[in-house]
């Protein structure tokens, strides 16, 4: 019997000649990619560096490369992040106290401005107490916002007193929200008109000086998380116009006082500025005084030892 032969197959072949084939056609493949060092430098995974050429050991320093790749060691990874707080704009503790101390006392300007701005207290009027010719007076203080008229027993004033007051006297009180923000009509008391453009202009600056003062207090906020002097510049130049504005609103609300009384002169009245403005007064003052202390702290040497360098003692 006769039997065909097969036609000759190639068989795959398998030994360690076949292994070393696998491994070079993977490292042929590998050296196309390519991956950032730490330096920042974009190398191939077999090379060394920029310029040096295939060496030994090429595969594993690809794989050094991947693992740093994969770990965010590049340039746009945690390398960045500890070259930003290495360049010296992370704060000691000794500044970080500084500037809670300086925020405290930006703090209590804030206080001062929100407690002046809600009350009405700005300023009272009051007619002679024998101007009714009876056993009551009439009283009347204003703020921003409102007005209030008190009725008081003459009995119940300083008999050395000649106009109708204090308005803390107790009594029966009325008092109204201006409609300067609502229909834009002028209010009337004692026959006197008041300027609404005043009067708007005036709460327009204690509202934006507020705004200011929450700008400055995110500022100082972020610079103590983040632990980050660039925020202490900002804040600085919000608390510092804050406390600019409150006062000018003083002084606007001041020439609206004067405008009403100057409206009309049929009615004698005596006008005091009250307590609340003594809280707009301070604000401003510790609110321009906090602005400062943040700048002193932004600045990058000690303006103490500037002025007044130290001496050594041999001198």
């Amino acid at each position: 019997m006769h039997y065909k032969k097969s036609p000759n197959r190639v068989r795959p072949q398998t030994g360690p000649y076949s292994a070393s084939l696998v491994v070079l056609y993977f490292l042929k493949m590998w050296s196309t990619f390519f991956v950032t060092d730490e330096e920042g430098r974009t190398v191939g995974p077999g090379t060394p560096g920029v310029a040096g050429g295939p060496v030994p050991g090429g595969p594993a320093q690809g794989a050094g490369g991947l693992a740093s790749l994969m770990s965010g060691r590049s340039t746009f990874g945690g390398n960045k992040r500890r070259r930003t707080t290495s360049t010296g704009h992370a704060m000691s503790e000794a500044q970080e106290g500084k500037i809670k101390l300086a925020f405290f006392v930006a703090i209590v300007g804030v206080v001062l401005t929100v407690l002046g701005v809600g009350t009405e207290f700005w300023v009272e009027l009051a007619p002679p107490k024998s101007f009714y010719n009876n056993q009551t007076c009439l009283t009347a203080h204003y703020g921003l916002w409102k007005g209030c008229t008190k009725t008081l027993w003459v009995s119940d004033i300083d008999p050395e007193r000649e106009s109708c007051g204090p308005a803390e006297l107790a009594g029966e009180s009325n008092c109204t929200y201006f409609k300067f923000f609502t229909t834009g009509e002028n209010a009337v008391m004692f026959q006197k008109t008041t300027q609404k453009n005043l009067n708007v202009a005036a709460a327009m600056l204690a509202l934006f000086s507020l705004f200011l003062m929450v700008m400055g207090a995110i500022c100082i906020t972020m610079a103590l998380s983040k632990e980050i002097l660039f925020f202490l510049k900002p804040a600085s130049v919000c608390f510092i116009l804050s406390g600019v504005l409150v006062l000018l609103s003083l002084l606007v609300f001041h020439q609206s006082v004067l405008a009403f009384l100057a409206s009309n002169h049929t009615v004698p009245l005596h006008h005091e500025l009250s307590w609340s403005v003594s809280c707009i007064g301070c604000a401003g003052a510790v609110l321009i005084v906090g602005g400062i202390l943040f700048l002193l702290l932004a600045l990058p040497y000690s303006p103490w030892q500037k002025c007044l360098p130290h001496k050594d003692s041999s001198s």
